[in-house]
């Protein structure tokens, strides 16, 4: 993909990953992604802010030439993960004369897992500028909306603000603008579900310091650049919010039929009493789908046999994802079938107990559910239904 202006002097020149499927060896990619690097060019110095993936180093480099660079005088690096910095010594090593611009914490991430060195950097502080001749460069530090030493940086001239992760999306398209706001809002809401939900408490304050900046466009690392900047910080207000909606998750695996014939009987009753239910079969679903469906849910179900006496492992892998993604949830409850006993709802339990739910309590069936199984399973449904009505 070339070069691509956003203003006077202001290019996109990162890289799209149209083919990759897993980042992180974890994290589904069913569109692929973007790792954006952008080129900001005053009348007396130019910064690269970022690089690549290093796979995709060569694109970086094509779009650079393409723009008939001869120096660089700055890399700004926000952030040390490798998909945004990977590359950065290969742009030292073609660049010399460069200098990194960073914050101290990422300059020490930099020399961890790079090993560029200390000399290599030029530390700002929180609220620094660096000038470009006609064009500056603004840092804010926003420690841990997803690292420890992430910062933004605003381009205050031309008022884009550079958000590094935060309000990205792993999205590969050939679209410089999230101008297709549905699809761009559900890449969006996948990749804070995935990513940015563990750090939901910290991301309100620093909403207000984007909305304080009022930028014009705000360009994020992964996926589109946001020229309606509302789109986002909208999208954003919600998910980080306290407020849940009238939603249950019901994430559910089933050997023989009888934990299904539990969650087939729990999601007709909560359909019934006016429930939003949604359901995902873990032996078979995309995880990051059920991420999202833990946005904005307010209650948790998992369903699962009872396999060497405790959980199937695809509902300890449910449960876990639940306990590390710190959903704001309100109530969780265990359903499903054993055949002479175990530990499957101590053990799930345990793995959500960093959630401080209200614990609803267990059905669990010997067996093929019996009349008074399914009768349990039409309590829970009731219970469900008063704590979700108790919500509005």
């Amino acid at each position: 993909m070339a070069p691509r202006k956003l203003k006077e002097g202001v290019f996109s020149v990162g890289a799209i990953d149209w083919d990759r499927r897993l980042f992180d060896s974890l994290i589904p990619l069913p569109l692929g992604t973007s790792y954006n690097a952008y080129l900001v060019q005053g009348a007396a110095k130019t910064a690269l802010l970022d690089s690549v993936e290093p796979a995709l180093a060569k694109d970086l480099f094509a779009n650079l030439d393409e723009l008939g660079l001869r120096s660089i005088d700055y890399v700004v690096c926000r952030h040390a993960e490798q998909d945004h910095s990977g590359t950065i010594p290969a742009v030292l090593q073609r660049f010399p004369g460069a200098r990194v611009v960073t914050n101290q914490k990422c300059a020490d991430l930099l020399a961890l897992h790079l090993r560029i060195p200390a000399t290599s950097c030029d530390i700002v502080a929180d609220g620094a500028v660096l000038e470009l001749g006609g064009k500056s460069l603004q840092f804010t530090f926003a420690p841990w909306v997803h690292w420890p030493e992430t910062m933004f940086s605003f381009l205050r001239e031309d008022k884009i603000l550079f958000t590094c992760d935060f309000f990205g999306s792993h999205l590969a398209t050939g679209t410089l603008y999230a101008d297709d706001e549905h699809d761009v809002y559900l890449s969006a809401k996948r990749y804070y579900a995935e990513i940015m939900m563990p750090f939901r408490q910290k991301h309100p304050a620093y909403l207000q310091k984007v909305e304080a900046m009022g930028p014009a466009l705000i360009a994020p690392s992964h996926g589109p650049v946001y020229r309606r900047p509302q789109l986002i910080l909208d999208a954003y207000r919600d998910w980080t919010s306290d407020k849940v909606k009238n939603e249950a998750v019901i994430a559910y695996v089933s050997m023989h039929g009888s934990t299904k014939l539990m969650v087939d009987r729990l999601v007709d009753r909560l359909v019934g009493r006016g429930v939003g239910v949604k359901q995902f079969d873990l032996a078979t679903i995309d995880i990051g789908e059920l991420a999202m469906g833990l946005v904005d849910a307010a209650t948790l179900v998992i369903a699962t046999p009872t396999v060497l006496g405790g959980p199937h492992p695809s509902a300890v892998y449910a449960a876990y994802l639940a306990g590390a993604l710190k959903p704001k949830l309100r109530h969780a409850v265990i359903i499903g079938s054993q055949a002479w006993g175990g530990k499957t709802v101590d053990t799930l339990q345990g793995l959500l107990a960093g959630l401080k739910l209200e614990m609803l309590d267990p059905v669990m069936s010997k067996g093929l559910p019996s009349a008074e199984v399914l009768a349990a399973v039409d309590r829970l449904a009731e219970a469900i239904g008063a704590r979700h009505a108790a919500l509005a």
